[in-house]
Protein backbone atom coordinates (compact mmCIF):
# COMPACT_ATOMS: atom_id res chain seq x y z
CA UNK A 1 0.00 0.00 0.00
CA UNK A 2 1.06 3.81 -0.95
CA UNK A 3 1.72 6.17 2.14
CA UNK A 4 -1.05 8.29 1.79
CA UNK A 5 -4.20 8.90 3.82
CA UNK A 6 -7.49 9.86 1.44
CA UNK A 7 -9.74 12.19 2.30
CA UNK A 8 -13.45 12.39 0.49
CA UNK A 9 -16.38 14.84 1.14
CA UNK A 10 -19.77 13.62 0.19
CA UNK A 11 -23.51 14.69 0.59
CA UNK A 12 -25.88 12.73 -1.06
CA UNK A 13 -23.43 11.36 -3.81
CA UNK A 14 -24.43 7.82 -4.40
CA UNK A 15 -24.39 8.53 -7.99
CA UNK A 16 -20.31 9.18 -7.88
CA UNK A 17 -19.13 7.78 -4.51
CA UNK A 18 -18.99 4.59 -5.61
CA UNK A 19 -16.60 4.96 -8.75
CA UNK A 20 -14.72 7.57 -6.57
CA UNK A 21 -13.75 4.93 -3.78
CA UNK A 22 -13.27 1.88 -6.18
CA UNK A 23 -10.68 4.16 -8.61
CA UNK A 24 -8.59 4.03 -4.78
CA UNK A 25 -8.65 0.30 -4.87
CA UNK A 26 -4.83 -1.17 -4.53
CA UNK A 27 -3.52 2.30 -3.47
CA UNK A 28 -4.27 2.98 0.20
CA UNK A 29 -6.81 1.29 2.74
CA UNK A 30 -6.94 4.63 4.98
CA UNK A 31 -9.66 6.12 3.35
CA UNK A 32 -11.83 8.51 5.18
CA UNK A 33 -15.13 10.02 3.83
CA UNK A 34 -16.47 12.90 5.74
CA UNK A 35 -19.98 13.25 5.15
CA UNK A 36 -22.43 16.46 5.82
CA UNK A 37 -25.99 14.81 6.45
CA UNK A 38 -26.81 12.63 3.47
CA UNK A 39 -30.19 11.33 2.91
CA UNK A 40 -29.34 9.12 0.24
CA UNK A 41 -27.39 5.46 -0.21
CA UNK A 42 -23.88 7.15 0.30
CA UNK A 43 -23.81 5.79 3.38
CA UNK A 44 -24.28 2.21 2.32
CA UNK A 45 -22.31 2.49 -0.55
CA UNK A 46 -19.26 3.86 1.82
CA UNK A 47 -19.97 1.59 4.29
CA UNK A 48 -19.49 -2.08 1.95
CA UNK A 49 -16.19 -0.20 0.71
CA UNK A 50 -14.69 -0.24 3.94
CA UNK A 51 -13.74 3.19 4.42
CA UNK A 52 -13.87 5.23 7.77
CA UNK A 53 -17.33 7.20 7.22
CA UNK A 54 -17.53 10.57 10.03
CA UNK A 55 -20.17 12.89 10.02
CA UNK A 56 -19.87 16.94 10.25
CA UNK A 57 -22.27 20.07 9.63
CA UNK A 58 -21.29 21.79 6.57
CA UNK A 59 -20.43 25.41 7.14
CA UNK A 60 -17.98 25.96 3.92
CA UNK A 61 -15.82 23.54 1.75
CA UNK A 62 -12.70 25.38 3.30
CA UNK A 63 -14.15 24.88 6.81
CA UNK A 64 -15.08 20.63 5.98
CA UNK A 65 -11.67 20.73 4.19
CA UNK A 66 -9.87 22.65 7.33
CA UNK A 67 -11.99 20.08 9.72
CA UNK A 68 -10.90 16.95 8.13
CA UNK A 69 -7.40 18.41 8.36
CA UNK A 70 -7.08 18.67 11.71
CA UNK A 71 -9.57 15.88 12.98
CA UNK A 72 -9.20 12.90 10.96
CA UNK A 73 -6.77 10.16 12.23
CA UNK A 74 -4.49 10.79 9.01
CA UNK A 75 -2.20 8.03 9.46
CA UNK A 76 0.12 8.56 6.91
CA UNK A 77 3.25 11.65 6.05
CA UNK A 78 1.05 12.19 2.77
CA UNK A 79 -2.66 13.45 2.08
CA UNK A 80 -5.11 13.44 -1.32
CA UNK A 81 -8.03 14.88 -1.10
CA UNK A 82 -10.98 14.36 -3.35
CA UNK A 83 -14.76 15.36 -3.72
CA UNK A 84 -17.23 12.66 -3.84
CA UNK A 85 -17.83 13.38 -8.29
CA UNK A 86 -13.88 13.18 -8.25
CA UNK A 87 -12.00 9.94 -9.61
CA UNK A 88 -8.13 8.79 -9.74
CA UNK A 89 -7.21 7.51 -13.52
CA UNK A 90 -5.25 4.46 -13.19
CA UNK A 91 -2.41 6.21 -14.63
CA UNK A 92 -2.93 9.01 -11.47
CA UNK A 93 -3.08 5.91 -9.08
CA UNK A 94 0.34 4.56 -10.60
CA UNK A 95 2.04 7.73 -10.74
CA UNK A 96 1.49 8.79 -7.14
CA UNK A 97 2.22 4.76 -6.01
CA UNK A 98 5.55 5.27 -8.01
CA UNK A 99 6.16 8.63 -6.83
CA UNK A 100 5.32 7.97 -2.75
CA UNK A 101 7.50 4.27 -3.04
CA UNK A 102 10.55 6.28 -2.48
CA UNK A 103 10.99 9.50 0.02
CA UNK A 104 10.54 12.51 -1.92
CA UNK A 105 12.46 15.74 -2.14
CA UNK A 106 12.17 17.61 1.37
CA UNK A 107 11.91 20.35 -0.10
CA UNK A 108 8.65 19.64 -1.57
CA UNK A 109 5.82 19.96 0.19
CA UNK A 110 3.21 19.03 -2.34
CA UNK A 111 1.54 18.28 -5.65
CA UNK A 112 -0.59 19.88 -8.28
CA UNK A 113 -2.88 17.29 -10.09
CA UNK A 114 -4.53 18.34 -13.10
CA UNK A 115 -7.95 17.86 -13.50
CA UNK A 116 -10.25 16.50 -16.64
CA UNK A 117 -14.01 17.33 -16.63
CA UNK A 118 -16.92 15.09 -17.71
CA UNK A 119 -20.10 16.68 -18.27
CA UNK A 120 -23.09 14.50 -17.98
CA UNK A 121 -20.26 11.55 -19.17
CA UNK A 122 -18.78 13.88 -22.33
CA UNK A 123 -15.04 14.33 -21.50
CA UNK A 124 -14.19 18.66 -21.88
CA UNK A 125 -11.16 18.42 -23.59
CA UNK A 126 -11.57 22.26 -24.70
CA UNK A 127 -12.28 25.72 -23.98
CA UNK A 128 -9.61 25.97 -21.92
CA UNK A 129 -10.98 23.08 -19.34
CA UNK A 130 -8.16 20.93 -19.78
CA UNK A 131 -5.33 20.79 -17.61
CA UNK A 132 -6.82 22.84 -14.87
CA UNK A 133 -4.58 22.04 -11.81
CA UNK A 134 -5.70 21.60 -8.39
CA UNK A 135 -3.25 21.08 -5.12
CA UNK A 136 -4.57 17.72 -3.92
CA UNK A 137 -1.61 15.92 -2.62
CA UNK A 138 0.45 17.00 0.34
CA UNK A 139 2.55 16.33 3.25
CA UNK A 140 0.83 16.16 6.26
CA UNK A 141 0.81 19.17 8.50
CA UNK A 142 1.77 21.50 5.32
CA UNK A 143 -1.07 21.91 3.64
CA UNK A 144 -4.50 24.17 4.28
CA UNK A 145 -7.77 25.15 2.14
CA UNK A 146 -8.40 28.90 1.81
CA UNK A 147 -11.18 30.21 4.04
CA UNK A 148 -13.49 32.03 1.10
CA UNK A 149 -17.02 31.62 0.74
CA UNK A 150 -16.31 29.97 -3.45
CA UNK A 151 -13.84 28.99 -5.42
CA UNK A 152 -11.23 27.42 -2.31
CA UNK A 153 -8.20 26.09 -3.02
CA UNK A 154 -5.37 24.02 -0.85
CA UNK A 155 -2.17 25.36 -0.51
CA UNK A 156 0.74 24.34 1.18
CA UNK A 157 3.91 25.37 2.92
CA UNK A 158 6.76 24.55 0.66
CA UNK A 159 7.92 23.97 -2.49
CA UNK A 160 5.57 22.56 -5.43
CA UNK A 161 5.46 20.42 -8.07
CA UNK A 162 3.06 19.34 -11.16
CA UNK A 163 1.62 15.64 -11.84
CA UNK A 164 1.23 14.23 -15.46
CA UNK A 165 -2.10 12.46 -15.31
CA UNK A 166 -5.44 13.26 -14.71
CA UNK A 167 -7.90 12.96 -11.86
CA UNK A 168 -11.35 13.09 -13.89
CA UNK A 169 -14.20 15.51 -12.23
CA UNK A 170 -17.33 13.17 -13.58
CA UNK A 171 -20.36 15.72 -13.09
CA UNK A 172 -23.30 14.06 -13.48
CA UNK A 173 -25.92 16.44 -11.33
CA UNK A 174 -29.18 16.93 -13.01
CA UNK A 175 -29.38 20.28 -14.71
CA UNK A 176 -32.32 20.95 -12.10
CA UNK A 177 -29.62 20.33 -8.85
CA UNK A 178 -26.62 21.55 -10.84
CA UNK A 179 -28.37 24.91 -11.48
CA UNK A 180 -29.36 25.04 -8.22
CA UNK A 181 -25.70 25.09 -6.87
CA UNK A 182 -24.34 27.17 -8.62
CA UNK A 183 -26.85 29.96 -7.91
CA UNK A 184 -25.86 29.27 -4.21
CA UNK A 185 -22.43 29.75 -5.47
CA UNK A 186 -23.10 32.64 -7.12
CA UNK A 187 -24.53 34.30 -4.04
CA UNK A 188 -21.08 33.25 -2.40
CA UNK A 189 -18.91 35.01 -5.22
CA UNK A 190 -20.96 38.29 -4.60
CA UNK A 191 -20.03 37.83 -0.95
CA UNK A 192 -16.25 37.21 -1.93
CA UNK A 193 -16.13 40.77 -4.34
CA UNK A 194 -17.94 42.53 -1.78
CA UNK A 195 -16.34 41.36 1.09
CA UNK A 196 -12.55 39.69 0.33
CA UNK A 197 -10.64 37.81 2.63
CA UNK A 198 -9.99 35.26 4.89
CA UNK A 199 -6.93 33.45 6.00
CA UNK A 200 -4.77 31.81 3.80
CA UNK A 201 -6.13 33.51 0.71
CA UNK A 202 -3.87 32.96 -2.54
CA UNK A 203 -2.79 35.81 -4.03
CA UNK A 204 -2.89 36.63 -8.29
CA UNK A 205 0.53 36.75 -9.59
CA UNK A 206 2.41 34.45 -11.32
CA UNK A 207 4.71 30.83 -10.87
CA UNK A 208 1.51 29.30 -9.32
CA UNK A 209 -1.72 28.09 -10.92
CA UNK A 210 -4.22 28.88 -8.20
CA UNK A 211 -2.53 32.33 -8.34
CA UNK A 212 -2.46 32.76 -12.59
CA UNK A 213 -5.78 31.67 -11.90
CA UNK A 214 -6.44 34.71 -9.84
CA UNK A 215 -4.93 37.19 -12.23
CA UNK A 216 -6.98 36.17 -15.10
CA UNK A 217 -9.76 36.66 -12.84
CA UNK A 218 -8.49 40.04 -12.33
CA UNK A 219 -8.78 40.72 -15.44
CA UNK A 220 -12.44 39.55 -16.62
CA UNK A 221 -13.48 41.82 -13.74
CA UNK A 222 -12.15 44.58 -14.64
CA UNK A 223 -13.91 44.40 -18.01
CA UNK A 224 -17.45 45.65 -18.38
CA UNK A 225 -20.82 44.55 -16.10
CA UNK A 226 -22.49 41.86 -18.08
CA UNK A 227 -20.91 42.01 -21.28
CA UNK A 228 -17.79 40.43 -19.71
CA UNK A 229 -20.13 37.56 -19.16
CA UNK A 230 -20.68 37.08 -23.41
CA UNK A 231 -16.87 37.93 -23.84
CA UNK A 232 -15.78 35.16 -21.44
CA UNK A 233 -18.02 32.68 -23.58
CA UNK A 234 -17.08 33.87 -26.94
CA UNK A 235 -13.25 32.92 -25.56
CA UNK A 236 -13.97 29.88 -24.33
CA UNK A 237 -16.50 28.19 -27.02
CA UNK A 238 -15.28 29.86 -29.98
CA UNK A 239 -11.39 30.96 -29.61
CA UNK A 240 -10.34 28.14 -27.02
CA UNK A 241 -12.55 25.98 -29.68
CA UNK A 242 -15.32 24.95 -26.87
CA UNK A 243 -17.50 23.94 -29.53
CA UNK A 244 -15.21 20.42 -30.13
CA UNK A 245 -16.82 19.00 -27.20
CA UNK A 246 -20.22 18.75 -28.46
CA UNK A 247 -23.76 18.63 -27.25
CA UNK A 248 -22.63 18.62 -23.75
CA UNK A 249 -20.03 20.97 -24.02
CA UNK A 250 -22.81 23.68 -25.72
CA UNK A 251 -24.66 22.98 -22.75
CA UNK A 252 -21.58 23.45 -20.16
CA UNK A 253 -20.27 26.38 -22.16
CA UNK A 254 -23.61 28.37 -22.18
CA UNK A 255 -24.34 27.49 -18.45
CA UNK A 256 -21.15 27.83 -16.96
CA UNK A 257 -19.42 30.59 -18.82
CA UNK A 258 -22.40 32.39 -19.78
CA UNK A 259 -24.97 32.10 -17.51
CA UNK A 260 -23.59 31.84 -14.29
CA UNK A 261 -21.09 34.12 -14.77
CA UNK A 262 -24.20 36.38 -15.78
CA UNK A 263 -25.73 35.82 -12.78
CA UNK A 264 -23.14 36.79 -10.84
CA UNK A 265 -22.87 40.19 -12.59
CA UNK A 266 -26.86 40.74 -11.92
CA UNK A 267 -27.09 39.90 -8.28
CA UNK A 268 -23.64 42.19 -8.23
CA UNK A 269 -25.76 44.76 -9.60
CA UNK A 270 -28.44 43.78 -7.33
CA UNK A 271 -26.83 44.08 -4.42
CA UNK A 272 -24.60 47.12 -4.50
CA UNK A 273 -28.00 49.10 -6.02
CA UNK A 274 -29.39 48.17 -2.71
CA UNK A 275 -26.51 49.62 -0.72
CA UNK A 276 -26.54 52.45 -2.11
CA UNK A 277 -29.43 53.68 -0.72
CA UNK A 278 -28.75 52.88 2.64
Amino acid sequence: MTPVSVVILTFNSEATIGATLASLAGLTTDVHVVDSGSTDNTHDIVAASGAQLVHHPFENYGSQRNWAIANLPLRHEWQLHLDADERLTPELKAEIATLLAAPVDPAISGFYVPRLVHFHERPLRHGGMYPIYHMRLFRTGKGHCEARKYDQHFFVEGGTRNLAHPMIDDIRLSLTEWTARHNRWADAEVDEILNPGGDGVIQAGSGDPVAEKRRARGWYYRAPLFLRAFLLFFYRYVVKLGFLDGKEGLIFYVLQTLWFRFLIDAKLYERRKAMSRK
